[in-house]
């Protein structure tokens, strides 16, 4: 569905991506995974087009996507649940799902729309009791399922997500997962970036290692999860260095 092949991406004279070699498979859940500045929130920013690529292409369903307007993108079938949620504040609920069906209007996309309302509302419970509560009132998690929802109410054949656990408590995460898992089994593609390595690698097909901006390595994630690297790197079990694994 998404190919990635020889991407670069700087920030001024910095460069974030080198050279990034990635393929997200159609009905999969592929995850990312890396310490903070690895570069992971900067390669999901230019797939969904917010920041600008120098080299290399991103492929979606056959077309170069690299540096086409973000609007354009969305309209293809891709959305990104930013990291931080990004909720606007001081709209709706309500408001906010609906600014998530932007590019769809018109009379005929009107039954659509409130339909995938509704999709959303039983996705995430919580929300519809809320519908006219201001974002910014919400707790944590349930802005995050806002975020979520607002990105479906595109329709998108991939959603990009990233740290959607972040800064939330266990048993919401474990319902945040739940919900993923529900939209991958409906035939949602997702490229997940996720902190909590275990949970990001226990939900994935398959996995990909990013440090200082590149892919150091890859795998199936049921092989990564049982790595002796990954697991003492991620998963708290000590002994080896980061910079030890990446030599």
């Amino acid at each position: 569905m998404l190919e990635i092949k020889n991407l670069s991406a700087f920030y001024g004279n910095v460069e974030a991506l080198r050279a990034v070699d990635l393929w997200i498979r159609a009905g999969q859940i592929t995850t990312i995974i890396g310490a903070n500045g690895a570069g992971k929130s900067t390669l999901l920013r230019a797939i969904s087009g917010l920041i600008p690529t120098r080299y290399g292409e991103i492929r979606y369903v056959g077309t170069n996507i690299a540096n086409m307007e973000p609007h354009r993108i969305v309209r293809m079938g891709i959305s990104h649940v930013p990291e931080g949620r990004q909720v606007f504040s001081t709209m709706t609920v309500e408001e906010n799902l609906m600014l998530g069906a932007y590019l769809r209007s018109g009379r005929r996309k009107r039954k659509e729309v409130a339909e995938d309302l509704e999709f959303v509302l039983d996705l995430f419970p919580p929300l519809r009791t809320r519908l006219r509560q201001l974002a910014g009132t919400l707790s944590g998690g349930e802005q995050q399922m806002l975020a979520v929802g607002r990105a479906l109410m595109s329709r998108p054949r991939l959603l990009l997500l990233d740290e959607p656990s972040m800064g939330l408590a266990p048993l919401v995460i474990k319902d945040i997962f739940n919900c993923l898992k529900r939209l991958h089994e409906q035939g949602l593609t997702i490229l997940l970036v996720e902190q909590d390595a275990q949970i990001a690698l226990s939900v994935s097909h398959y996995a990909y290692v990013m440090r200082a901006g590149k892919i150091r390595m890859e795998g199936e994630a049921e092989e990564l999860l049982r790595s002796e690297e990954i697991r003492h790197i991620y998963l708290g079990e000590g002994g080896i260095s980061e910079d030890e694994l990446m030599r």
